[in-house]
């Protein structure tokens, strides 16, 4: 028989039980994940930054949590996300591509910031430099725009025939003008004329393929941006429907159907950031963190969307291929 006496006791240390969960779980880290993208096809990103977090000891669920904050590519909503990040006090922000980074720059100079972008930290003004990035913010840079030379070159080997290549370029991107100019000066050094042509929506992709198969294009580089990577699927159908080569930034690109891609892993750099991200979980500052430069290069190739084009690709260069898709 419980005497009353213990009966209190027991009641009374039952009610601190939930209070005691409660400070546990108030306790637990928050990292706010500032996007400018949308969230759907972006799994593997997400997947990428959990497994750097886990390598510092940090699993979403367990001992600790994120809070995600997508754009949808309307990069006028980024500042009142990267506010709702502060406001909600987060331990570290990551966030990428760089609008999402120079936001969240804004809005705090206290909370840790690690970013992912495909540019320039130091010329964008997230960093002071690269070795010592001071102040709140650090993060992985990766080769986007000055991987545009190369991919053109690729472009020419596969089809040599072709005497127009169109460049699809995002004239909303902070890099367009570098963009542009990197690419022309790449056309102008192996003799190959281009046409660029501009798409910052679905209707302008659709305008800017339809203007390819008017003028007689007969190959495509897309461009190095956030928004292509979305529309991956429309602009790898596009050009199967109409038939016209095409080489993009990322793998995901073609393993989506696209003819061949170049570029930097994206899952590699979001794997850095999630290193990061775990290591100031763990007490480190940023500004003693150095910027990664993510050099990781990737050359992946569909032979089976070249089979449907009537290509073929030589076997040096299927000899350099990271992957090849059949």
């Amino acid at each position: 028989m419980i005497q009353r006496r213990e009966f209190i006791t027991l009641v009374a240390g039952g009610a601190a039980w939930p209070l005691t969960a409660s400070a546990q779980q108030a306790a637990m880290p928050v990292i706010g994940f500032l996007a400018g993208q949308s969230r759907e096809g972006r799994a593997y990103l997400t997947a990428a930054l959990k497994q750097g977090l886990s390598e510092t000891g940090y699993f979403e669920g367990q001992n600790a949590s994120i809070e995600y904050r997508w754009a949808e590519n309307q990069y006028d909503r980024l500042p009142e996300m990267a506010a709702e990040l502060v406001n909600r006090k987060v331990a570290v922000i990551v966030a990428g591509p760089a609008p999402a980074a120079l936001a969240a720059k804004a809005a705090t100079a206290d909370i840790p910031i690690v970013f992912a972008i495909g540019g320039d930290p130091v010329k964008s003004g997230l960093v002071a430099s690269l070795n010592r990035p001071d102040g709140n913010v650090t993060g992985v840079s990766f080769f986007t725009t000055t991987l545009e030379p190369k991919r053109l070159e690729l472009l020419q080997e596969v089809a040599p025939n072709v005497t127009v290549i169109a460049v699809l370029l995002n004239p909303k991107s902070l890099d367009y003008e570098n963009q542009v100019r990197d690419v022309q000066a790449a056309a102008r050094s192996i003799g190959q004329q281009i046409v660029v042509l501009n798409a910052s929506s679905e209707r302008d992709i659709e305008i800017a393929f339809a203007t390819v198969v008017q003028q007689r294009v007969g190959a495509i580089l897309v461009g190095s941006d956030p928004f292509f990577t979305d529309r991956r699927s429309q602009l790898v159908a596009l050009a199967a429907h109409h038939g016209i080569a095409a080489i993009y930034q990322w793998r995901e690109f073609a393993e989506a159907g696209g003819l061949m891609s170049y570029g930097t892993s994206l899952t590699d750099a979001y794997r850095s950031v999630g290193v990061y991200a775990g290591r100031i979980l763990k007490g480190a500052k940023p500004a003693d963190l150095p910027v990664q430069q993510s050099t990781k290069v990737e050359l992946v190739i569909n032979l089976r969307t070249a089979k449907a084009l009537g290509l073929t690709f030589s076997l040096p260069l299927l000899g350099r291929a990271d992957e090849v898709i059949e």
